[in-house]
């Protein structure tokens, strides 16, 4: 392990972790602003503890903050943060624990396992499909992680699989000459799904250059999995989270885009051209037809546009209207 060096490690990595958001991967001033409230909040937390060297903060640690944020009320004795406002502040602290570990300034990121608090959401907004194509096309350069996470993107899309589906993928699931994978849903009940051309195509670019040079020595045994983190395991849901939102930040999707938005996308813009609910059922893994109509409203402009085409008397002839008719 790099070891942190100064007098004030703790504050000697909160730098390098806010340069490398403001360089490497160029956030917004907004979003970069959100960042430094959110890990300056938890500085505070950590040096009121007297934790001034981040590698003795442990799980334990994390979950503690998180429990703070959860617990301070204001003046009135209402609660302080909404369950989103540390959801983000969470994804912050992982933001910059993640940084560490990967940049080997520290030996683990003690917030991978720290569950967020759960975020009352609506029905999510699907993604135009011109919005999914800059998505898809984000990620530049050939490089083994660059062809990792572009194949996890395109497969989110063209299979509809939830995250924890996608991460739990074993390379013997998939089958590019059939085109389809192994998909373990909820319920451990398994399905097949299809997978298409433009997805299998970049599975193939990755397993061919790009997860080879993620395997690590000694981790042969432990190989298995088809998506690889930075250290040669599984790729964590956190992990795989991290990628998808960094992808939709260059393409100015930052807060609007989640695995689980990509999911809800591909299903609406199957039935957009025209796909059988029952099969788009069957492709998400739904039990109930009633949750898959839940994931694909129709927008009330299509509702329309397919009403008139489709209902023999959605529009009265010249003649009906001159009648003035009603209907008894």
């Amino acid at each position: 392990m790099a070891e942190p060096t100064g007098a004030d490690p703790l504050g000697a990595l909160l730098a390098e972790h806010d340069t490398w958001l403001r360089v490497e991967r160029g956030l917004a001033a907004n979003t970069l602003s959100a960042y430094r409230r959110d890990l300056r909040r938890y500085e505070a937390f950590l040096r009121a503890r007297g934790i001034e060297d981040p590698a003795t903060i442990g799980e334990d640690t994390v979950a503690t903050y998180l429990h703070d944020l959860e617990s301070a009320v204001d003046e009135d004795g209402r609660q302080r943060f909404a369950p989103s406002s540390i959801a983000r502040a969470l994804v912050a602290v992982r933001s910059f624990h993640g940084f560490c570990a990967a940049e080997g300034l520290l030996d683990e990121d003690p917030s991978e396992e720290v569950g967020a608090p759960r975020v009352p959401q609506g029905i999510p907004k699907a993604l135009s499909e011109e919005e999914v194509t800059q998505l898809l096309d984000a990620v530049p350069g050939d490089a083994a992680r660059a062809r990792r996470d572009r194949a996890i993107l395109e497969t989110l899309y063209a299979t509809g699989v939830r995250i924890s589906e996608l991460v739990g993928l074993d390379v013997g699931d998939v089958d590019l000459e059939a085109g389809t994978a192994r998909v373990l849903g909820k319920g451990d009940r398994e399905r097949v799904v299809p997978v298409g051309r433009s997805a299998r195509a970049a599975v193939d670019a990755y397993l061919v250059g790009g997860r080879a040079e993620l395997v690590r020595p000694g981790r042969a045994h432990r190989t298995e999995a088809l998506f690889l983190n930075a250290r040669g395991g599984r790729l964590t849901r956190q992990g795989c989270w991290k990628i998808v939102g960094r992808a939709g930040e260059r393409v100015g999707l930052a807060g609007r885009l989640s695995p689980h938005v990509l999911r809800h996308s591909a299903a609406t813009h199957m039935l957009d051209h025209g796909a059988d609910i029952r099969v788009v059922q069957e492709l998400l893994g739904h039990v109930s037809i009633s949750t898959t109509q839940v994931y694909t409203k129709v927008s009330p402009e299509r509702l329309r546009a397919v009403y008139e085409a489709a209902h023999p008397r959605a529009r009265l002839q010249g003649g009906d209207r001159a009648s003035g008719g009603t209907m008894g």
